[in-house]
């Protein structure tokens, strides 16, 4: 039989042709997807396998649209600037990044929960229902869980320059399987983040979730205080109190609500 060229338009009897317009993909080559994870920052979050490794990764992918300036783009790419500057036992461990075919690929390692998986199963798990009073045991796991995470913020901002991490909110929040140093949180989705290198310095508005964004986070001028009022709605959905949206205000301002005790029964 002579030989077969995929440059022919009509092949010879017995002679099949393939034809592929699909490129060679460093991802698809080398990883299996899972699941979808979740949206995160300005892309899509993947549950993958190694295919040759056998580990399991979470990977984000985000695409450069082409109406994307040199602007955008470089937001995008900080992302992966701020984890490699962040390595630390406070913050998702990162471990490679790539890009091709107008994709950003950012591989990290993979952690099955997050704290809002905990919060929607925690209260089942102590056999209490919903708006009742939490009992010791529950309370006092509660308070690790808020001590860790005021641990990574602090180191955000104890960084140098100092973090703003700007979205910090319960799946933002990783929970690891199991631990060598009795640490259990990883903060994650640093694609908001911004250094905070000046005490004047001015940041781009309206960054984050709006139900846990900080009044002064829809102005320009804001500190790494920001996130604190973020760690408090987050406290207080850990400890079983509502968190009111309509606390938030366009104007920067916000209504000073009265306060409520932690619920607490023996």
């Amino acid at each position: 039989m002579g030989r077969c060229s995929p440059k022919r338009s009509s092949p010879k009897r017995g002679c099949t042709v393939l034809v592929s317009n699909q490129k060679s993909n460093f991802f698809d080559d080398n990883f299996e997807k899972l699941s979808h994870i979740g949206r995160g920052g300005f892309g899509e979050v993947y549950h993958v396998r190694h295919m040759i490794e056998g580990e399991e990764y979470a990977v984000k992918i985000v695409k450069f649209f082409d109406i994307y300036g040199d602007h955008k783009r470089k937001e995008i790419l900080k992302e992966v600037q701020n984890l490699v500057k962040l390595r630390s036992d406070f913050v998702v461990n990162y471990r490679n990044s790539w890009h091709e075919d107008n994709h950003l690929y950012i591989q990290m390692d993979y952690y099955p929960q997050n704290l809002q998986k905990i919060i929607d199963n925690k209260h089942t798990v102590f056999e209490r229902q919903k708006g009742e009073p939490m009992k010791v045991y529950e309370y006092f796991i509660s308070c690790e869980i808020l001590k860790e995470l005021l641990d990574c913020v602090k180191y955000l901002h104890d960084s140098c320059p100092p973090v703003i991490h700007r979205d910090l909110k319960p799946t933002n929040v990783l929970i690891l399987q199991n631990s060598n140093n009795n640490r259990f949180l990883k903060l994650c989705d640093f694609g908001s983040a911004t250094f905070h290198d000046m005490t004047s310095m001015s940041h781009t508005p309206n960054v984050g979730t709006a139900q846990y964004m900080a009044p002064e986070l829809y102005q320009s001028r804001y500190t790494i205080k920001a996130d604190i009022y973020s760690l408090g709605c987050n406290f207080s959905i850990v400890n079983g109190q509502l968190h009111d949206k309509s606390v938030h205000y366009r104007e920067g301002t916000s209504k000073a609500g009265s306060s409520n005790n932690v619920m607490l029964s023996n």
